[in-house]
């Protein structure tokens, strides 16, 4: 039996409809702008969340935060991949904010971004967040 770490076969089609369920239940009524994310871990695990907004928009937590906390606290840091479902097209990325975020954990971390009409695009944190903060 080898040793060999094999990488985990992505289920994107699972990842969107995780995040699409966590997106109906997004809290949006100032925006009206609704997200939902479903995160994988390498043993296959799934966590999702959605954006929820504050009157005061600092306080709006957005939903790939909101999924990395709860795996966070789920004892998990070992993030393969997201998916981020908006309304938007073409699909939304996660924000700068979520870019750090994800960052922290992952830095070649896969990402879908994805419209309720289908359409789809697929990144590498590292491309579109070449240059994250590197502080203390």
């Amino acid at each position: 039996m080898s040793n060999e770490i094999r990488p985990i076969t992505v289920d994107w089609n699972a990842l969107v409809t995780a995040a699409t369920a966590a997106r109906e239940n997004a809290w949006a009524p100032f925006s009206k702008f609704k997200v939902g994310a479903a995160l994988l871990t390498s043993d296959g695990t799934i966590y999702s969340g959605c954006n929820v907004e504050n009157r005061t928009f600092g306080l709006t937590i957005c939903a790939e935060r909101n999924a990395v906390t709860t795996a966070v606290a789920d004892g998990r840091r070992d993030f393969v991949a997201v998916v981020v479902v908006t309304d938007a097209s073409p699909p939304a990325p996660p924000c700068g904010m979520c870019r750090e975020t994800l960052v922290e954990f992952a830095s070649e971390l896969e990402i879908l971004s994805a419209n309720l009409e289908g359409e789809r695009r697929h990144y590498r944190l590292s491309e579109i967040f070449p240059e994250p903060f590197d502080g203390p």
